[in-house]
């Protein structure tokens, strides 16, 4: 079921993305050469407490998952797509590195992420997060009131395929509100003019996922959570969150 939200809920749920802003700001801070991926986790700790706000991805234990995330942040360095767990491992001079941040304030949920590069940057990951970037505003571009959740897919998959990138194969966006995960499910793929049309009070977390090895397939590590390229390319993640309003779409998870 789609639940519509009200402008005063829209505007609940920007204060929830304030908070995931914040965390992603004070990670992509704190992110240098030697700093653990846990050290980035302890500081969005530090933010969510500061704002008394909590976790929606602390004990999270989706169907697929043997075991609960231990963290408040995702952190996917390199070959890892997505649902990275904070390691210990210090981080190196050029580490592609994704952050998925959520927040839950008010009994309201946000969820962004951003990848950037520690250390000097490589011209292809440069690129790789660029496009990543691009694609991730033209789905919020695509996300107006008259348009289908096929028109989002779209403009993302255009943008990735028409850079030779692959897309992570199953996983995509979806709708957010009381709970990090709501219907409808946003693919980064599709045909425009199809699937469920877009209503003012829609709230959407649009995420790109692009692989540079130009292929779509992944693998499980070990902790059941990381999805790691099977080719061992890189790969960036962008997300934010957007409610349909009458007015275009609105970004609830920037600064």
């Amino acid at each position: 079921m789609v639940h519509i939200k009200t402008d005063t809920q829209i505007d609940a749920m920007r204060e929830a993305g304030r908070v995931v802003a914040q965390i992603l700001t004070r990670a992509r801070e704190a992110a240098a050469v030697g700093v653990t991926p846990r050290q980035l986790d302890e500081a969005a700790r530090e933010v969510l407490s500061k704002a008394g706000a909590a976790s929606p991805f602390l004990n999270y234990k989706p169907h697929f998952a043997s075991t609960p995330f231990p963290a408040v942040i995702c952190v996917s360095v390199n070959d890892a797509v997505v649902h990275g767990i904070p390691s210990a491992e210090p981080l190196r001079d050029g580490d592609l590195v994704s952050v998925d941040a959520g927040a839950l304030l008010d009994g309201w949920a946000g969820d962004s992420a951003i990848s950037f590069t520690v250390g000097g940057a490589r011209p292809e990951d440069t690129r790789l997060i660029a496009t990543a970037d691009e694609a991730l505003a033209a789905g919020i571009g695509a996300a107006v009131v008259g348009n289908r959740i096929g028109d989002i897919a779209h403009a993302i998959g255009t943008v990735c395929r028409d850079a030779g990138y692959g897309i992570l194969e199953g996983y995509g966006g979806h709708g957010i509100g009381r709970s990090m995960h709501e219907d409808p499910s946003v693919p980064n793929e599709g045909r425009p003019g199809r699937g469920m049309a877009l209503r003012p009070g829609m709230v959407l977390a649009i995420e790109p996922m692009l692989i540079a090895g130009g292929g779509d397939e992944f693998r499980h590590d070990e902790d059941g959570w990381t999805l790691r390229t099977t080719d061992g390319s890189r790969a960036s993640h962008a997300e934010h969150t957007v409610a349909i309003t009458k007015d275009g779409p609105r970004v609830l998870t920037a600064l």
